[in-house]
């Protein structure tokens, strides 16, 4: 399962708001917004993976 406040708090310090974060994974804003509002808790692996790349972490820093 995905940590929510995990991506928050990592957006955060990169100073990316929810749509950057969106557009540099290549996923939905709703999907970043619903991931981060623990309303999707179990995102594909692979949008685990882009935003783990967008934020430059690597998968288990975000599944931790």
């Amino acid at each position: 399962m995905i940590q929510s406040t995990k991506i928050k708090k990592l957006r955060e310090k990169k100073g990316l708001s929810q749509e950057k974060l969106a557009r540099l994974a290549d996923v939905s804003n709703n999907t970043i917004v619903n991931i981060e509002s623990g309303k999707q808790t179990n995102p594909t692996i692979e949008t685990v993976s882009k935003i783990a790349k967008a934020l430059d972490v690597s998968i288990e820093e975000l599944l931790k």
